[in-house]
């Protein structure tokens, strides 16, 4: 295994909990810009319906998607620019 992929394993780490922190607050508030006042629901919330819950889940899959491969390709281009490796 390359220095740099175990060297970069920690960085990674982190990187993953920040974009964990921030896809969560993203999603928060696009669930706001929806109209809706509530958190968003549960799988197995018996009062809410298929609909939201479904969408709910969508939508925060997408986002937490996106955040953390936006994160993740960042730290990997910094890394490369700061040790001209890249550490996948």
């Amino acid at each position: 295994m390359k220095a740099s992929k175990i060297a970069y394993k920690p960085i990674g780490l982190a990187l993953g909990a920040v974009s964990g922190m921030l896809a969560g607050a993203a999603f928060k508030q696009a669930w706001k810009v929806l109209g809706h006042d509530e958190d968003a629901p549960d799988a197995t919330n018996e009062h809410r319906s298929w609909r939201e819950v479904l969408l709910a889940a969508t939508l925060q899959g997408a986002i937490f998607a996106g955040v953390k491969a936006t994160v993740d390709r960042a730290g990997a281009t910094a890394t490369r620019s700061l040790t001209g490796t890249w550490p996948g």
